[in-house]
């Protein structure tokens, strides 16, 4: 399976495909800090065991932008998707999570899932999220869902207890909750280090 990573504002993002039988498609998007964008994407699954797997993850440190309109389209049945966006928002900075999974009438063995996790470090930071399921069939798994929340003061409070630095705690906790999406960045495979 080709694994893409757009940098986003820096690569093309594309905004509509279209995946026939057995075809799959597999991206990761990363917004990185001092980065305005607006992505929008729709993707139909239209042949029998099309499958889609979005993941994204953002890091807002300032005042940025940054919104995410996805619209996932199963047209027939025996297709898979799967989202999951996490990222971190500090400053003043806005971040928008529209998702929308549609499944067809016809659409029966559908399998859909729709996650969104922010975290903010600031009480001037917002996030907008909104995951959606409109579904017409009745043999389907689907799910969706979001939380926004802050760094956990017990964990933080126990990492000091045991001698770690207060930043250096924090940036363990921001690795933690982005590990999801930061290990579909790595290389495949196990090279070999000299």
């Amino acid at each position: 399976m080709d694994k893409k990573v757009y940098i986003v504002g820096k690569d093309t993002i594309p905004q509509h495909l279209v995946l026939g039988s057995g075809e799959s498609f597999y991206a990761t998007f990363v917004v990185g800090e001092g980065v305005n964008a607006d992505v929008k994407l729709e993707v139909e699954l239209a042949g029998p065991g099309a499958s889609l797997d979005l993941a994204g993850v953002y890091l807002c440190k300032a005042d940025e932008k940054v919104a995410f309109h996805l619209n996932v389209r199963h047209l027939c049945g025996e297709c898979h998707s799967r989202q999951l966006f996490k990222g971190v928002v500090d400053g003043k900075a806005r971040v928008v999570f529209d998702g929308l999974i549609y499944v067809a009438p016809d659409a029966q063995k559908t399998e859909a899932y729709q996650e969104n996790h922010s975290i903010l470090l600031s009480r001037d930071a917002q996030v907008q999220t909104s995951p959606q399921l409109e579904i017409y069939a009745d043999d389907v798994i689907c799910s969706h869902g979001a939380t926004i929340g802050s760094l956990n003061e017990d964990e933080l409070f126990y990492m000091r207890s045991r001698g770690i630095p207060e930043d250096v705690a924090r940036q363990l906790q921001i690795q933690s909750f982005l590990s999801p999406v930061l290990e579909r960045l790595e290389p495949a495979g196990n090279p070999d280090i000299d």
